[in-house]
């Protein structure tokens, strides 16, 4: 199966068999048509694709330009493009069937009957293996009655020697797709012992623009596709004069460069813009906040009352207790109260205080102080001010649980109080310096600002001290590490010192060492930690963290560190930024140049051959009979052809490069194919409408008399 974008022409009928059809077999593009005319009548792409449908799985043949619409069904992913060529030589004929077979089917060809002569172009010193292979298809597959072989670019030159923009001398330079060709012409017939060719052509200039911006575009490599890339490399690439300056120009940045790069913009949608909320907006927005406000009150409110109630019905029922106790007999007031859950009056007393006080609390009213509320000490704790020996073992264990937990409330009561004397003095001093920032605000902010670095460092070198830095005074040792005198604070060296000392005095004489009280005190000097260092940090880290939130407050332009006294600082952590026009934007700078230089600079690449300008000094010293003038003349008539002539600036670099390996003052002059793609075919169109073309080919019988050995002594003579 078969599908095609290209119209079936509906006309073949009406040539004889005597008019040849013409075919320009390039490497880019198949053109054919009828000789004499002045057009191909079908021109694509000569490559072939067998997809698979996603659904059915028939495999199809898709010849030359597809239908992206149409591809979208079908699976591409195992079979790519592929072209017959290799290097500008045919070699998969398997795939050269295919591109016939719609190539004269799109023609109007019924069948696989051919009854037209052939004309098909070749590359230059095409070897007799390809044109054997080809012969062997046109005449086994097709029954074509006669074939000739011609080259593509001596056929353009021919044509525009015709029309008088070349002579009959000269070079023809062909950059082609994926070869370059350098032919010599001596009385208008190729010398082809003389021609060179180079691996390079617009297919690699394609390729290089398409990985220089996948490189520099990773995230739109998607879009940039082969297609693409060949457009882009049509439309804006160029040949540099010099390419060293070009290059300098657009390092340096100078106007000039920015007026020679383009911008490809591709597809973007802005994103839509925030509106300001109109006013019926805010309104309603209010609306349902203050609604469920509201809500939120009235539930709070019906929580406070019920928990009103709760508290007001165990306070009456603690109320009634304790007037029932008061009723009941004191011996009988044991079992009373197992019945009750409580084990004392007191307890209970106690449970009725809390119950009021959080009733209070519960409807708003002023609370007196705690220390006020609670009962006082020797009615919580009974037992502690009685002898022991008034007491029984029971009420001994009793007194001295009272003990631990009169001394544990009292603690409670001074850290309690520390605390809220702590917050007086934080609040008295945030106070100070707000007076002190009022007055001079500038002065202020440098103080806090010297303040915060001196606490910084001090913390700094603090850490670096218990971590082992690496300041080691210049006392390294074999591991690397540090000594042991810088391992020690403070503390530990009066320690070290206090050791020392007695060690030496008791060394002197004898061992008097704790006859005296005074030497007793050298143990509680030593668990004694008299280093600032060990309680200093909880201050200077409080302080340190008290001026960081100031700083915070006053200067935006603060960033505290991440970690209290880390060394290194801390990372800013990325920001969004909303993705603009500008993100969405192909720049063409230099690639615009550096691409195409290939052309003159194969080694840009790693392809060790010579460039466009090297090739014809080596074709003109190939010639074979040099001398008489035949340089000069070869010079005078350089001719360009090919689609990958087409960049700018492409003649006059060729001639600067020309004129540099020629002698002073050598006639030299570089010209262009009038239409250097379609050339080709209309100089073979023209060549096979003479009517001595037939004497150029070879036929069938020929072929199955002569075989391949005649295929290579086969070669065309373009003067008739």
């Amino acid at each position: 199966m078969t599908f095609a974008r290209i119209q079936r022409q509906s006309d073949y009928n009406l040539f004889p068999s005597s008019c040849p059809i013409v075919i320009d077999n390039g490497a880019s593009s198949f053109r054919i048509g009828w000789a004499g005319e002045n057009d191909p009548r079908i021109t694509f792409r000569n490559i072939v694709q067998r997809p698979r449908h996603k659904a059915t799985g028939e495999t199809v043949t898709v010849v030359g330009d597809h239908d992206p619409a149409l591809m979208k069904y079908f699976d591409c992913t195992r079979s790519p493009p592929r072209s017959a060529f290799d290097s500008n030589v045919v070699y998969q004929f398997e795939i050269m069937e295919y591109i016939l077979d719609y190539g004269l089917e799109r023609m109007g060809a019924d069948g696989s009957q051919v009854d037209h002569p052939v004309l098909i172009t070749e590359c230059v010193c095409n070897p007799v293996q390809s044109r054997s292979k080809m012969a062997e298809l046109l005449f086994e597959t097709y029954g074509v009655p006669s074939v000739a072989f011609g080259v593509d670019a001596a056929f353009s030159y021919k044509y525009n020697q015709q029309l008088g923009i070349c002579d009959k001398d000269g070079l023809a330079i062909c950059p082609g797709f994926t070869a370059t060709h350098v032919i010599p012409f001596i009385d208008g017939e190729p010398v082809y012992r003389a021609s060179c060719r180079t691996n390079i052509g617009g297919y690699n200039v394609s390729d290089y623009l398409k990985q220089l911006l996948s490189l520099k575009y990773p995230h739109h490599m998607s879009r940039i596709t082969w297609e693409k890339v060949e457009d882009l490399k049509m439309e804006h690439c160029y040949i540099a004069p010099d390419y060293s300056s070009e290059v300098r120009l657009f390092q340096k940045g100078m106007k000039e460069a920015e007026d020679k790069t383009r911008y490809w913009q591709l597809p973007w949608i802005p994103p839509p813009s925030e509106e300001p909320p109109s006013e019926e907006e805010i309104a309603r927005k209010a609306a349902i906040k203050e609604k469920q406000g509201q809500r939120l009150r009235e539930m709070a409110e019906a929580k406070r009352s019920s928990r009103i109630n709760e508290l007001e019905n165990e306070l009456q029922g603690l109320e009634f207790l304790i007037g029932q106790l008061e009723q009941v007999d004191e011996d009988d007031i044991p079992s009373f109260l197992v019945q009750t859950g409580y084990v004392s009056k007191q307890e209970i007393e106690s449970s009725l205080a809390k119950v009021a006080q959080s009733l209070r609390k519960a409807k708003g009213e002023q609370v007196e102080a705690e220390e006020k509320a609670e009962p006082s000490t020797t009615d919580k704790f009974p037992l502690i001010n009685i002898p022991d020996n008034m007491l029984s073992p029971e009420q001994l264990k009793e007194k001295r649980k009272q003990l631990f937990l009169k001394t544990t409330s009292e603690g409670r009561l001074r850290a309690k109080q520390k605390r809220f004397e702590e917050e007086l003095e934080r609040e008295r001093q945030n106070q100070q310096d707000e007076e002190r920032r009022l007055e001079n605000p500038e002065l202020y902010l440098e103080q806090l600002r010297a303040k915060h670095r001196e606490l910084s460092e001090k913390l700094d070198q603090r850490k670096r001290l218990k971590t082992n830095g690496n300041h080691t005074n210049g006392n390294h040792n074999l591991s690397g590490g540090v000594g042991r005198g810088e391992r020690l604070n403070a503390a530990q060296k009066e320690r070290m010192r206090l050791l020392t000392t007695a060690a030496f005095d008791r060394g002197k004489g004898e061992d008097t060492f704790g006859a005296r009280d005074e030497d007793w005190q050298l143990y509680k000097l030593m668990s004694k930690d008299n280093d600032d260092e060990d309680e200093g940090p909880d201050e200077d880290e409080a302080e340190l963290a008290r001026i960081s939130s100031r700083l915070q407050d006053i200067d935006p332009t603060f960033v505290p560190k991440t970690e209290l006294g880390s060394l290194q600082p801390s990372a800013e952590v990325p920001r969004f930024r909303p993705l603009t026009k500008e993100d969405f934007q192909i720049v063409l700078g230099v690639e615009r140049f550096r691409c195409p230089e290939i052309l003159f600079h194969p080694n840009l690449l790693g392809v060790d051959q010579v460039g466009l300008d090297e090739m014809a000094g080596l074709s003109l010293r190939r010639l074979p009979s040099p001398g008489g003038g035949i340089e000069e003349r070869m010079t005078n008539s350089i001719f360009l052809t090919g689609g990958s002539c087409l960049f700018p600036g492409i003649s006059e670099r060729l001639e600067a490069g020309v004129r540099m390996i020629r002698p002073c003052g050598s006639p030299i002059r570089v010209v262009r194919a009038l239409d250097p793609i379609f050339d080709a075919w209309r100089g073979a169109a023209a060549y096979a409408a003479s009517l001595r073309f037939p004497e150029q080919t070879f036929s069938k019988m020929d072929y199955y008399e002569k075989g391949e050995d005649w295929l290579r002594k086969y070669q065309l003579k373009y003067t008739l």
